[in-house]
């Protein structure tokens, strides 16, 4: 019988990260021309757009694995946190890549003209700024090296996730429902780890907190 961390490992992670390239295969096969893949009247915007909003999507679900371990008392969604992690950074790089080598013709000047004058442009810019040391530091090396430091680092995608809502919402000129959406995901999931934060600080104080935190993974993203 196949021990279910064997089964994780040779499985379900080859299936979630050829589940998390469908988005960029999808677009591929748009600029190719294929016609199921079709990229719409206007392909620039799809796939700008498409990039951007899996790459938000990603980020939520790798946000979402500590609270599904937590409270579905499912320990070995956290072998899928990393590659969450990574491909949501795959996705935001590409869309800010493709903005500027395509939408803006790789003008340097133009881009730090929008970062100033356009706030979603800003609240973007900022969350990708944010999550390349995060990306940087996601190998177990990193983890080792940085030790406690690296938790607190790793804290940042709580500000990028933010701001990639805000850039989100700031961007949609009339119907907002998406936005609201992603945002009140990202609400639910900030409000359980502060509710958890709150719960194991009390746990200290009245000296449960040992027993209570141990298992722990050495970081909360």
């Amino acid at each position: 019988m196949i021990k279910a961390d064997t089964l994780t490992r040779r499985v379900f992670k080859p299936l979630v990260f050829l589940l998390c390239l469908l988005p960029a295969a999808w677009l591929v096969a748009g600029i190719a021309n294929w016609p199921p893949a079709s990229l719409g009247a206007n392909p620039v915007e799809t796939i700008q757009d498409t990039l951007g909003i899996w790459g938000l999507r990603l980020l939520l679900a790798t946000l979402a694995v500590t609270p599904l371990r937590e409270l579905g008392g499912w320990p070995r969604v956290l072998a899928f946190r990393r590659m969450l992690g990574l491909y949501a950074f795959f996705y935001i790089a590409l869309h800010f890549l493709f903005y500027l080598f395509v939408d803006q013709a790789s003008d340097w000047r133009q881009l730090l003209a929008d970062v100033v004058k356009r706030p979603y442009i800003t609240a973007g810019f900022t969350a990708l700024l944010l999550l390349i040391p995060l990306a940087l530091t996601s190998t177990r090396r990193a983890m080792r090296r940085l030790g406690r430091r690296w938790q607190k680092l790793h804290r940042l995608v709580y500000v990028a996730v933010v701001l990639g809502c805000v850039h989100f919402w700031w961007q949609v000129k009339a119907d907002i429902r998406e936005p609201v959406v992603y945002a009140a995901i990202t609400a639910v999931l900030l409000g359980w780890r502060l509710q958890h934060y709150w719960r194991r600080r009390a746990a200290r104080t009245d000296g449960s907190g040992p027993a209570r935190l141990a298992g722990q993974p050495p970081a909360e993203a």
